[in-house]
């Protein structure tokens, strides 16, 4: 889209507000851990003492709030620690003339690296540079720098304690993600009654699972009704799928089709009461209408036979276990954990450690967008610091501070965060001068009228970037306001140099951006190749169901999932960029992506059809299909790189091997009541049509030769 376009819906997203509100009372939480820092350092110690304690106690708590289903009380306390680094080493550097720049581009590149980790990770990272440019305006020497370190630890660890000591709605994130997997497996139900091919929204069953993954501690400690259910979410979506779908399962047309309807219609109401029941932590009411009472006698009715009748079997036992699995831990029953792993799958801190900077040397390459975020970001920041020196203003480390909360990976949210970040300051700023002006406040005032911002702050972080900065920016200019100056002057100030540090960011990013549109072709290839892993993986369980296992093809849906997540998101950044895809894929077309990541799906969703029906370990094998499950594997692998180089796609070689597979059979035969082998022939015919597609797709248009 065009530049103009662009940055007014970036700007529009940047200033529009939600409405949505934190929970008070966490709000009220993280502000009384800053008054129990604030207030008694003030009194022992002086203003700016109290002003490194506050810092870190208020980014501390705003750790706190980020989503992630870590312990809070842990990010906190990690968010502390790097606080008080960062305030001693900024001490540190700043007596030593030209140190101090090296040192905050150092830092600033690390903190975009740590965006490899993760958001909430990059998010607390990107505070501890604002935090090092604040506090070392505070005139100290060397020997008192560790105490102002201390203290911006101590703040993080006051947040600790008390995020322990008073938990509110502690497992509330987790609740959520897994009642949301229900509930869009209920959706799904709905739109496979009309669409027997319509997607899954894949995004739940991501944010389950990383909800799932509990540390020792938080595992003795989970509520009984969110244990073992994500397993069986799991097997619902494949028998869904399977049930609707007229290749495998219920007949286009016809009696089958209305029972399968009706079945569908009930799985649905069943799925919403349990995704109730879960969320609120109630005993699950099962729906009262007609049709969710009669799943169990339509899934036995006569008018589905072979495949469809045994999933419409399968959807009605798998539901009947959940609500089982919810009734037995209600009366404080034993689960067994899923997927028959032992609980506490979260490693401990040391190996957390370990796995974090592994992800941040994958990242150091000059093609990662982590990397090149990292490198933006620390340019970025040492500009604006260096720019804003000439100026000669005391708070000239309001422009890399404004660059460094705005500077994000993507552009639309870099983009929309500083508009809101000028439009939050502004107000910010004239609200707090006029309050300083007409009340003059004292220290202890403005102290107490710090805390009142941080609770506004805390109150609005889902509410929208621009409310949230203006709570901050009157919190900032508070607690600056311990020590002397003219509030006049310094409101004049900040304005002016959050005018400097965002056109930096932004003419940065425009000069030198990361787009995701470049990128599409990547995220495309991963998608394939993950994709025909999973497929080779569930075809191969046909072909050798004694060795199989669950978590050979567990993971490689696992893998397909998130692959086809970084796409999805990878395509909606890229819609919002000023750029035509036409000048970033010169080889492949917006239309062809579109046609190819919908070839990839079919590919997907076959698989996902097949493992409705996977055989038990003591079913005779499927011959010639671990043969095709190689070839397969091997075929998208190679199609993958194609698409990723730009060369043509060629699955004749899994042709053949089709071929020779059914070579004798009738591959294209309706699968029969138990028959395996017919059932396997019919997914890979749906494999081998979504591949002719893909070859469509991403054919590339001859240029004459005269041209």
């Amino acid at each position: 889209m065009p530049w103009s376009v662009a940055l007014r819906d970036t700007a529009k997203a940047g200033l529009v507000p939600d409405r949505a509100v934190n929970d008070p009372r966490r709000a009220v939480r993280g502000a009384l851990a800053v008054a129990l820092v604030v207030f008694p350092v003030l009194a022992l110690a002086g203003p700016g003492p109290a002003t490194s304690a506050a810092m870190g106690a208020f980014i501390a708590g705003t750790a706190t709030f980020q989503r992630t289903f870590r312990s809070r009380a842990s990010l906190a306390a990690a968010a502390g620690i790097a606080l008080g680094a960062s305030t001693f080493l900024g001490y540190a550097a700043v007596g030593v003339p030209g140190a101090f720049p090296v040192l905050l581009a150092v830092w600033s590149f690390g903190a975009g690296m740590v965006w490899a980790v993760g958001p909430t990770a990059g998010t607390v990272a990107a505070t501890t540079v604002s935090v090092m440019l604040v506090v070392v305006q505070l005139p100290v020497s060397l020997a008192t720098a560790l105490g102002h370190g201390l203290l911006c630890a101590l703040g993080g660890g006051v947040q600790a304690l008390l995020v322990a000591v008073w938990p509110v709605d502690r497992w509330r994130g987790h609740r959520d993600a897994l009642a949301d997997t229900y509930a869009e497996l209920a959706d799904h139900a709905r739109r496979l009654r009309h669409d027997p091919t319509a997607h899954l929204d894949p995004e739940p069953f991501i944010t389950a699972r990383r909800a799932a993954d509990l540390t020792v501690r938080q595992e003795r400690r989970r509520p009984r009704e969110l244990s073992g259910l994500r397993g069986i979410a799991e097997h619902i979506r494949p028998t869904l799928a399977a049930l609707a779908h007229p290749g495998v399962g219920a007949p286009a047309e016809g009696p089958g089709r209305d029972r399968a309807r009706e079945i569908l219609a009930a799985a649905a109401e069943s799925l919403d009461a349990l995704a109730r029941a879960i969320r609120t932590g109630e005993p699950v009411r099962p729906p009262s209408s007609t049709p969710a009472l009669t799943l169990a006698t339509a899934a036995e009715g006569g008018r589905l036979t072979g495949a469809a009748r045994r999933s419409a079997r399968r959807l009605a036992s798998q539901l009947g276990r959940a609500a089982d699995t919810l009734d037995r831990q209600a009366r404080g029953a034993v689960v067994e954990p899923e997927d028959g792993r032992p609980h506490g799958g979260r490693p401990s801190l040391r190996p957390q450690a370990a796995q974090a900077a592994q992800a941040v040397r994958r990242q150091l390459q000059p093609r990662s967008a982590v990397f090149q975020h990292a490198v933006r970001l620390s340019g970025v920041v040492t500009v604006a610091y260096l720019a804003s020196r000439p100026l000669g203003l005391h708070h000239g480390y309001w422009a890399p501070l404004t660059a460094a909360m705005v500077m994000r990976p993507d552009f639309a949210q870099t983009f929309s965060r500083g508009v809101a970040r000028l439009a939050g300051t502004v107000a910010g700023v004239a609200f707090t001068t006029a309050v300083v002006q007409l009340l003059d406040p004292n220290a202890w005032v403005s102290a107490a009228l710090a805390v009142v911002c941080i609770a506004g702050a805390y109150l609005t972080i889902r509410t929208g970037y621009a409310v949230t900065t203006a709570c901050v920016s009157s919190y900032v200019v508070f607690l600056l306001g311990l020590q002397a100056g003219d509030p006049l002057q310094t409101a004049a100030e900040r304005v002016l140099l959050t005018l400097l540090g965002g056109a930096v960011a932004l003419g940065a990013y425009a000069l030198f951006p990361t787009w995701q549109t470049a990128r599409l072709a990547e995220r495309l290839a991963e998608w394939l190749a993950s994709a025909g892993r999973y497929g080779s993986a569930v075809i191969g369980a046909f072909g050798a169901p004694a060795g199989r296992g669950d978590r050979a093809v567990r993971d490689a849906l696992l893998d397909a999932r998130e692959a086809r997540s970084e796409l999805l998101e990878a395509m909606a950044r890229a819609d919002a960029e000023p750029v035509r895809h036409a000048d970033r894929l010169p080889d492949l077309s917006r239309k062809q992506l579109d046609r190819a990541r919908t070839a990839v799906g079919v590919l997907a969703r076959s698989a996902t059809l097949l493992e409705a029906h996977l055989p038990d370990a003591g079913s005779p094998a499927v011959p010639g299909a671990a043969e095709f499950a190689e070839e397969l594997r091997d075929a998208t692998a190679i199609a993958a790189a194609a698409v990723l180089i730009g060369e043509p796609v060629d699955f004749s070689g899994l042709r053949e091997a089709y071929a020779r597979w059914t070579d004798g059979t009738d591959g294209r035969s309706a699968p029969g009541p138990a028959d395996a082998g017919a059932l396997a022939h019919a997914g890979a015919l749906l494999m081998l049509q979504a591949a002719a597609d893909l070859e469509k797709a991403v054919r590339r248009r001859r240029v004459p030769s005269g041209a």
